[in-house]
């Protein structure tokens, strides 16, 4: 197992115009280095806009073929979740755009209902775990950081392991009159799990004059911060250490002694 480089980008979003953010953040691509990981923020195409039907595309649109272009260009993954409409119905939908072309993606399971998400959208059913270096992913959106259930490394045990990832990514909106929840909770899903956790958010006032100030992070399995930005655009790259975590994982097993149980729904 390998060092991982991940780059985080945390960044203002045009409200509703997916041209203009693809223009933006091929500028702040040109500052990534080496990086083996790219991670964008939660509906990075629109902000966080409940219009699901009218800035939808298509998993064979503009939005995905941006996402192949610039993964082959940066010889990197880039993942991060835009809208996408499949077989009529509409979701929040998370890429995972490997450099070769070839993708994976995640359907956010939670919906957020104080926004009405949970009308404009269809809730996923299903996880994915890509790997990068034989570093094992387990790629999350915004409010999904509230349920640690889903989120758990937990039996029964697949052909994954013992630990089903190393590394719990969670691409976001997140307001900032809520982010003591968001800084607070990314470490405790670290401590828990004994993973790296990172958290990308965006900055900046959307279109509902909600304000956002960052605070994306990275978090090393003891809890403990490596990196956190707050209130400007960054591109935050960092390389995980594989030692670290096999470490902390031999030295302190406190997984060998959690709860089993399976989800219902």
């Amino acid at each position: 197992m390998q060092d991982l480089n991940i780059t985080l980008i945390q960044a203002k979003l045009f409200w509703e115009n997916p041209d203009n953010n693809f223009k933006h953040f091929e500028m702040l691509l040109e500052r990534v280095v080496n990086a083996d990981l790219i991670v964008l923020p939660e509906m990075f195409t629109t902000g966080f806009t409940m219009e699901s039907k009218k800035f939808a595309d298509f998993m064979e649109g503009k939005s995905v073929h941006w996402m192949r272009n610039q993964a082959a260009k940066q010889n990197a993954v880039i993942t991060g979740s835009l809208i996408i409409e499949d077989d009529g119905r509409y979701y929040n939908r998370l890429i995972w755009m490997q450099p070769d072309g070839e993708l994976n993606y995640y359907d956010k399971r939670h919906l957020f209902s104080l926004a009405g998400e949970e009308k404009n959208y269809t809730s996923g059913k299903r996880k994915i775990f890509p790997e990068i270096n034989d570093w094992k992913i387990l790629p999350l959106i915004c409010y999904d950081l509230r349920f640690p259930v889903w989120s758990r490394q937990s039996p029964p045990f697949t052909e994954l392991g013992a630990h089903p990832y190393d590394l719990l990514l969670y691409v976001a909106n997140w307001p900032d009159r809520r982010i003591y929840a968001w800084q607070q909770l990314l470490i405790a899903r670290a401590i828990e799990n004994q993973s790296y956790v990172a958290g990308v958010n965006r900055v900046g006032a959307d279109g509902n004059d909600v304000m956002h100030s960052g605070h994306s992070a990275i978090i090393n399995p003891m809890g403990e911060r490596i990196v956190e930005i707050i209130g400007d655009e960054a591109v935050i790259q960092q390389v995980l250490s594989a030692e670290n975590l096999e470490r902390v994982r031999t030295n302190l097993p406190f997984l060998d002694d959690r709860d089993e149980f399976e989800l219902r729904r």
